[in-house]
């Protein structure tokens, strides 16, 4: 029926239309076309229900794994965005219609014709943004995530759906920090770590390589293996510098393709064979971060917040200040922050290096991410390289919102743990096992320990997903461990605590 009497003012006119943007079919109700409206409030509240379905019951987690992996689903995404976009242009064009706006006076009619093309095109607005969206989200991943399927955790592709880690209970990932930069070739890694996650239950160790690492130990076999035996030593440049530490390694065999048979690029593979021969474990895929495209990356959420003990003096001439105290940091001075060598040690910056990234971690909440996520789909496609496999982020995006709730122990070889310049390789590997079984342990969480000596020296620290914290205490003869809680303190703020003797290992770096 649609007898019913249209109402006659602008407002009412208008009123009725705007409704009909989030109730559709109230105009069509209003102005007597029952089946049309009740359709439409309907099939309305049928997608309501089901979309609450889908919130409720699905792993949202696993649904952005599944959006990530797979090209044709972000399409299909932005394909829904216009349909729905264009039929609420529509619905809004027709409520505004059945309103029978012809009945109000010439000077009515142009105000509220101007206001309900507003509105129309207002309403696509979210649907342009979901879109865009996507279609921004789809250009990093692709542009990050471009690798052909590389072999998965147990080395025969990317696993079964229903076991993608092909039977391991762990996966290992080489987390690199690159100290890039356009005036300087090669890839130095001012950062390394490596990061050991429980596919179950998501626990995670975080292992820290010093830098300066010295005679540096190949894989047995090996091209580097067979060109330095002994380990890797070269003579010391004029200038006093080292050009054989760890963090050389990936620019040296860049450098030498003659040493891999004329074989170019092998820089990424011997890092990662190396780092894995040194911890004594098989790594799965890299993550390569430029340390400046950390800096793009703070300014595109708006700075990070950070708590600053003592001025940080930086620059080839000291020409930059950080001041010490609690504020919000731009990219630049933050890492700055983490980077300056003036008054400061290895160890020390590497502290500060894990402050900002704990920090930018904790601050980049999903609200501030998508208010700018063309900002930062641009700095993260400048900031990453990885040969982890597209098809894989199905699963490793669940396993990485997990491992936000789960124990997270760090382990930093540095002195007195170990000697940088003649390290005791058996005991790093010790260490890294008996953190691993600790990490698994059920019935001990704060618990990690290493192998037997009452000196300090070893350093862990357990994470729970709640932001306490608790660290263990053993020796450089890698002794059983005894934990001490600290006081929880907000996830939101990271602290430095430079320590030259970096003694107390990683948890000195925060406060």
């Amino acid at each position: 029926m649609r007898d019913r009497p249209r109402p006659s003012g602008v407002g009412a006119v208008i009123g009725w239309t705007a409704l009909a943007a989030v109730a559709p079919g109230a105009a069509h109700l209003r102005a007597g076309w029952r089946r049309t409206g009740l359709a439409l409030l309907s099939g309305y509240a049928v997608l309501l229900l089901a979309l609450l379905w889908v919130v409720l019951t699905s792993d949202l987690g696993a649904l952005a794994g599944q959006l990530a992996a797979s090209s044709s689903n972000v399409t299909m995404v932005i394909a829904a965005s216009a349909v729905l976009g264009l039929a609420w242009f529509a619905l809004i064009v027709h409520s505004f219609t059945v309103m029978n706006p012809g009945r109000l006076p010439r000077a009515g009619q142009a105000v509220a014709g101007s206001l309900a093309g507003l509105l129309a095109v207002t309403v696509l607005l979210p649907f342009g943004l979901v879109g865009q969206s996507a279609a921004v989200s789809q250009s990093a991943v692709t542009d990050i995530f471009d690798a052909p399927s590389t072999p998965g955790p147990g080395g025969g592709g990317t696993g079964k759906p229903d076991d993608p880690w092909s039977g391991r209970s762990r996966v290992n990932i080489l987390l690199l920090g690159g100290d890039a930069d356009t005036h300087r070739e090669g890839v130095r890694t001012d950062s390394i770590n490596v990061a050991s996650v429980d596919v179950r239950t998501g626990n995670t160790v975080l292992l820290s390589l010093p830098r300066n690492l010295e005679n540096v130990r190949f894989v047995p076999g090996s091209p580097m293996a067979r060109r330095f035996p002994d380990g890797f030593r070269l003579p010391v440049n004029p200038d006093g510098s080292r050009e054989d530490l760890l963090f050389a390694v990936w620019e040296y065999a860049d450098a030498h393709p003659e040493i891999f048979g004329g074989r170019r690029h092998q820089g990424t593979r011997t890092l990662i064979d190396t780092v894995g021969y040194t911890l004594g474990l098989k790594i799965d895929w890299y993550a390569l971060v430029n340390m400046w495209g950390f800096a793009r990356l703070i300014d595109a959420i708006g700075g990070v917040t950070l708590t600053v003990p003592q001025d940080v003096v930086f620059g080839r001439y000291n020409e930059g200040l950080v001041k010490a105290g609690t504020r919000r940091l731009r990219g630049a001075d933050a890492m700055w922050f983490a980077r300056s060598r003036t008054n400061s040690d290895d160890y020390t910056r590497m502290g500060r290096q894990r402050c900002v990234l704990g920090a930018l971690l904790s601050q980049a909440d999903p609200a501030t991410v998508l208010s700018r996520l063309n900002q930062v789909a641009t700095a993260t496609k400048e900031l990453l390289r990885t040969d982890i496999p597209r098809p894989m982020l199905e699963h490793l995006v669940p396993l990485v919102l997990k491992v936000k709730n789960a124990k997270v122990t760090s382990v930093q070889f540095v002195p007195p743990l170990i000697n940088t310049g003649y390290p005791d390789w058996d005991k790093i590997r010790k260490v890294t096992a008996k953190a691993l079984r600790a990490s698994a342990a059920p019935k001990r969480p704060l618990t990690a320990t290493a192998a037997p000596s009452a000196t300090p020296g070893t350093t862990l620290a357990a994470t729970p997903g709640t932001g306490d914290t608790a660290t263990a205490t053993g020796g450089p003869g890698t002794g059983e461990g005894t934990a001490s809680a600290r006081t929880p303190r907000p996830r939101a703020s990271a602290t430095a605590k430079p320590d030259p003797s970096a003694a107390k290992g990683i948890t000195e770096g925060c406060a």
